[in-house]
């Protein structure tokens, strides 16, 4: 299948989730590696995968965002997934899941760069928030590097914990 690419970075290209992905969507949340700071049992089902998968493609068509499939440029391979979903108001909350094969290797923050730029300059967000499973340290690292600023604990229902939770707002001009 030829993919359509609209942001391109030094290393990285994003795409959209296409139906057609089931493959890639299990390549990535079929991984317990990568679902396990995602979900309580730490592992998606067939059908979590599905409905994940489902939910990225309505969140495109209803607000043209989604964690957009992210590939490699040099080389096409799929790394992973980074992007934005619906928060509150003009705000979005950013995240990523990337392949093990892939993490360590600056793609994450190469990534969620990308994607700042985009909701700041393309959709004018005012804001953005991020959250992580309180046992992901390489998140928090990630997400202070980026220039977040730690707001407290905010309970997520998908895994039953209180993650820590981020906020970044619009740097003026």
């Amino acid at each position: 299948m030829e993919r359509d690419y609209f942001i391109k970075t030094g290393r990285i290209k994003f795409s959209t989730w296409k139906q057609e992905d089931t493959a890639l969507a299990e390549s990535l949340w079929g991984n317990p590696d990568v679902t396990r700071f995602i979900c309580a049992s730490g592992t998606f089902s067939a059908k979590d995968i599905a409905l994940r998968l489902k939910t990225e493609i309505e969140n495109q068509i209803k607000y043209h965002i989604q964690y957009w499939p992210v590939f490699e440029l040099a080389s096409n391979e799929f790394i992973g997934c980074c992007g934005l979903r619906p928060y509150k108001n003009n705000q979005y909350e950013i995240g990523f899941h990337l392949r093990p094969k892939f993490w360590g290797q600056g793609y994450a923050m190469e990534a969620a760069s990308a994607v700042i730029g985009y909701a700041f300059d393309i959709l004018h967000a005012e804001g953005l928030f991020a959250g992580h499973n309180p046992n992901n340290t390489a998140s928090r690292k990630l997400l202070l590097k980026l220039g977040f600023c730690y707001i407290g604990d905010k309970f997520y229902e998908p895994t039953g914990l209180y993650h820590p939770s981020y906020a970044m707002q619009k740097k003026p001009n």
